[in-house]
């Protein structure tokens, strides 16, 4: 590659340019690396169509759930290497300020979070790949990272990249002709009965099996998974042009009728 006021500079190739890049920009990142970012013009890429959907419950102790019963467990980047990067942290502490040494210490701590960081980025490139490659509808819970990040659990969160992976699932349904939507926050999944629709009420997070007056034995996360399946095709059926809200039946001539008589006229959502 050759830059200018520089020269031609070795390059290590992740990949082959897609086309012809218009500009490239060299950054420089804190653990000292160097990439080159290229702008390019890149094309859909549409994939053959399927008729499976899929909805995803992400969570902590597994990483995400798919309604189809298949489970991804949560590879925890962060928590398998926080030893060695307390290490390094209480090694840069000791280090006197402005010194060379610290400034090697301050390096090396930020190789060991890009470590991290690369390896979240590589799980959540082929988890998201997997996912929009076996299914043509992807539905996942719309969840406030943010204010989860603010309690106790916000280490595990953080380390969970759940932005990251819903991201690049967005990305790739666009680039690849994949449906792709978020339910509700408020969407109550865990306390919904996939069988009966039933809601059963709030249950603490301990709770991982429990079984619904209809008979139903339920894995909390599984049954969650099918309701936000559930939801995300109803949310596309209407998004496609079913009806939403009902209309009234228009009253007869001299057919005054009351208030109640008139709100009880409405015609009914098929399906629902």
């Amino acid at each position: 590659m050759r830059l200018p006021k520089i020269g031609d500079v070795d390059v290590r190739w992740s990949r082959e340019l897609p086309s012809e890049p218009s500009s490239v920009t060299v950054i420089k990142d804190a653990s000292g690396r160097y990439f080159a970012s290229f702008v390019v013009v890149l094309d859909d890429e549409p994939m053959p169509e399927l008729d499976t959907d899929v909805g995803l419950d992400l969570g902590l102790a597994t990483f995400v759930v798919l309604s189809n019963g298949k489970v991804v467990d949560s590879p925890k980047f962060f928590r398998r290497a926080e030893r060695r990067l307390r290490k390094a942290q209480q090694n840069l502490s000791r280090k006197q300020k402005g010194s060379k040494n610290r400034a090697k210490a301050r390096i090396t701590v930020a190789r060991a979070h890009a470590k991290i960081r690369d390896a979240r980025l590589d799980f959540a490139h082929k988890r998201s790949m997997a996912i929009i490659r076996e299914n043509q509808a992807v539905y996942v819970e719309d969840l406030c990272v943010k204010g989860l990040a603010r309690t106790r659990l916000a280490k595990s969160v953080h380390d969970a990249g759940w932005s990251m992976f819903t991201r690049l699932l967005e990305e790739k349904a666009t680039r690849y002709g994949r449906h792709f939507s978020r339910v509700d926050r408020w969407f109550p999944s865990s306390q919904l009965c996939s069988v009966c629709g039933r809601i059963d009420g709030l249950k603490p997070l301990s709770v991982r099996w429990w079984t619904c007056p209809c008979g139903a034995e339920h894995d909390r996360d599984l049954n969650a998974a099918r309701n936000i399946l559930a939801a995300g095709r109803a949310e596309r059926l209407n998004a496609c042009g079913a009806q939403v809200r009902p209309e009234r039946v228009p009253a007869q001539r001299g057919e005054a009728g009351t208030h109640r008589e008139r709100q009880s006229a409405l015609v009914g959502i098929p399906g629902l």
